[in-house]
């Protein structure tokens, strides 16, 4: 048995995104949490399948999702982020070590629960006549991941708070466009992920402001200061406030969405 980051190394090096997912399941069974161990970081990092080709988000083919094809490059899009997302919570369980136990097991949690929806999906577009990797897809998710690799703070500001925090916003839309053309199985899908997804971002802005504190730093001005760092995409409305207000983001912080 392995421990708590020892086993979300194992699922982000996977590259079947099906046993990448299996494994992520898994994540409540491990042999202590390891938070001190000092793990080398091996090649290979993230595990990814030969499909879905990536491409710049420039790229992607917009389709109306009135036609088929639509709504399954929609499912695909969704899925892609999931795939990506279960690899952004192993690799914060497993690459950032010190922290207390609490920590990872929030994230470990995230891990099982991206790939619970990664599986809804993936379902879904089989009954559309497709499969996970069908379509093109980008890498953007896993880019700031990179560039925050060496940083806890950044990562946690610009990841889970910044673009993870952008599908709270985005999920009402897309879920009443999915209603418009009659796919109730898919708007439910999305019902079930804005609802987990508050939680996954409530973990971000738990331990940023954890971070935070520890290091005496304002939450407002540091993000700001990370997000221009790192080249963070400028957030652009509208912005679902109620779910950002349940996901713990602070009424100054709602203030300068503008």
């Amino acid at each position: 048995m392995q421990t708590l980051r020892q086993r979300s190394l194992s699922v982000l090096l996977a590259c079947d995104p099906w046993h990448k997912a299996e494994l992520a399941r898994g994540l409540d069974t491990f042999d202590g949490i390891g938070a001190d161990e000092d793990i080398a970081e091996p090649p290979g990092i993230p595990g990814r399948p030969a499909r879905p080709a990536l491409v710049p988000h420039t790229q992607i083919k917009q389709r109306s999702i009135k036609s088929p094809d639509g709504v399954a490059a929609l499912m695909h899009a969704l899925a892609h982020i999931e795939f990506n997302a279960i690899n952004l919570a192993a690799d914060l369980t497993w690459r950032f070590s010190g922290m207390p136990e609490q920590f990872y097991l929030d994230w470990a949690r995230v891990a099982r629960e991206e790939a619970y929806h990664f599986g809804l999906l993936s379902e879904r577009l089989v009954e559309l006549g497709h499969a996970y990797g069908d379509f093109p897809a980008h890498n953007a998710l896993w880019d700031m991941a990179e560039k925050t690799r060496h940083d806890l703070l950044a990562r946690i500001a610009l990841v889970p708070r910044t673009l993870e925090a952008r599908g709270l916003d985005a999920s009402p839309p897309i879920r009443n466009k999915l209603v418009s053309v009659g796919d109730a199985r898919g708007a439910a899908i999305l019902d079930i992920i804005l609802r987990d997804e508050i939680g996954h971002v409530a973990v971000g802005n738990h331990w940023y402001g954890v971070l935070c504190a520890q290091r005496g730093l304002d939450p407002v001005a540091t993000y700001a200061a990370l997000a221009e760092e790192h080249g963070a995409p400028r957030l652009r409305g509208p912005f679902n406030l109620q779910a950002r207000r349940a996901a713990g983001f602070s009424e100054e912080e709602l203030l300068r969405l503008g």
